[in-house]
């Protein structure tokens, strides 16, 4: 049986509402005033709150706000009378159901309350399928159904229990860092440290030092002595992200690392011994730089004893919802509002949408979305950005590599030029960031010590 909790400071109205709704089969609080229905809604849970609008001391607003911190599946009603319309409209755009003005017939009670339970229940439908659809097309913190998705979990399952080496590869955004960290959390080394490397966003005279550590004095400013990340994750797993980046005088050390399973600090002459399962990851086509002699092939094969390709969101589309539902409801919990879906518009936006920057981009439009939001379903408006199939200069079908230049642009355009800021939407480091729009000169490849 449906409860309703029914709030009015008009005794006659309250009896009246009191009857026609326990007539009708639900099981009817009813109380005076908003703060009486704050205790209500501590004690007992709700389907419906029907609301007055305007009462003395907790109002109608404060009902609402009550309601969707306690009990935010609850739909609420408000009853209002004409001169208070607005402020009505206004309360649904901050999560009401709907308004009753004042008189009303008690038939529209009836419709509106039972479409209000309609909606709440399809929603808590909703819910527990997007629950149980988590759980069964989900690896760890990877979600997704498509075949391209579930072919990758397939082979994260076989690879977790050994110790290959194992690339990664995928444009950016793809969620390479997160396969990463989904085999070390399932293999035996599951107890002992993950490690993760930038070695696009380190200086390249400073990457080596950060590998393998150095001594005291070994260069300027090495004012003391310094253990590497190989050395840090020992018995564990380092990935290595963008490992395409490593220049190559650095290469040759860390396939030594790999064959002999040592390594030897910057100015030092002895060798540490250790354990360590490396995952590398790359967004850039190694054989094309193998090609032109910018990477080592016999370390690419060192690497790539087990490759697996992360698809691009545009080869998954059956994910996108999935994955935005997802974001969404995450958001909505650290936000702490009552953020229910998106709207007809903004799902085929969403689906329509070409994703260059893949599931990060995705994750990040609608984190922006959750957070402008003004109601509990995500509209067009709040996606944000606009993105028009058709670009002056691009034709109808632009390549990737225009669609992500252009994206990267408008994103510049919204910080003002801000790079830090810009990085941080992109998901990208301000090293990355500039070297994709050339704002400063590669740095030259030191010397291999």
């Amino acid at each position: 049986m449906f409860r309703v909790l029914v709030v009015d400071n008009d005794p006659e109205m309250l009896d009246l509402l009191r009857q026609h709704l326990e007539n009708e089969g639900r099981l009817v609080t009813a109380v005076a005033d908003g703060a009486a229905a704050v205790k209500a809604l501590e004690h007992d849970e709700y389907d419906v709150v029907l609301t007055d609008l305007v009462m003395d001391g907790a109002d109608g607003w404060a009902v609402l706000q009550e309601t969707q911190r306690r009990q935010p599946s609850a739909r609420v009603v408000l009853m209002t009378a004409f001169a208070s319309l607005e402020t009505a409209i206004d309360a649904i755009r901050q999560g009401a159901y709907d308004y009753l003005t004042k008189p009303f017939k008690l038939a529209q009670v009836t419709l509106t309350i039972n479409r209000a339970l309609d909606d709440r229940r399809l929603r808590e439908e909703n819910r527990v399928l997007r629950e149980q659809v988590e759980q069964r097309f989900s690896f760890d913190n990877l979600i997704g159904r498509s075949k391209a998705i579930l072919a990758v979990f397939d082979k994260i399952r076989a690879v977790t229990a050994s110790d290959a080496t194992i690339l990664l590869l995928g444009e950016s955004g793809t969620g390479k860092e997160l396969v990463a960290r989904a085999i070390h959390h399932n293999s035996p080394r599951r107890g002992k440290p993950f490690i993760p490397v930038n070695c696009a966003a380190i200086p390249r005279d400073l990457l080596e030092s950060e590998l393998f550590g150095h001594e005291k004095g070994a260069f300027t400013g090495a004012i003391r002595k310094r253990r590497g990340l190989f050395v840090d994750a020992d018995g564990g797993t380092l990935f290595l992200d963008e490992v395409g980046d490593i220049p190559a005088p650095l290469q040759g050390k860390i396939l030594r690392a790999l064959q002999d399973r040592t390594v030897r600090p910057v100015g030092g002459s002895d060798e540490v011994r250790l354990d360590v399962r490396v995952v590398s990851a790359t967004h850039r086509d190694l054989m094309a730089l193998i090609s032109d002699g910018r990477f080592r092939e016999d370390l690419y094969y060192r690497l790539a004893v087990i490759p697996i390709r992360l698809p691009s969101l545009r080869e998954r589309p059956d994910d996108i919802l999935l994955l935005a539902e997802h974001f969404l409801a995450r958001a909505a919990k650290s936000l702490g509002k009552p953020l229910t879906g998106f709207d007809q518009e903004a799902t085929a936006w969403l689906l329509q949408h070409r994703w260059p920057g893949n599931v990060r981009e995705l994750e990040n439009v609608v984190e922006r979305a959750a957070t402008l939001a003004r109601a509990g379903l995500i509209t067009r408006g709040d996606l944000g950005i606009e993105f028009a199939p058709e670009v002056a200069g691009m034709g109808v079908r632009p390549t990737l590599t225009e669609l992500v230049e252009r994206y990267i642009s408008r994103v510049l355009e919204e910080t003002k030029g801000d790079k830090v800021a810009a990085a941080r939407i992109l998901g990208i480091s301000v090293r990355t960031l500039q070297r994709r729009f050339q704002v400063e000169p590669e740095p030259s490849s030191p010397s291999d010590p």
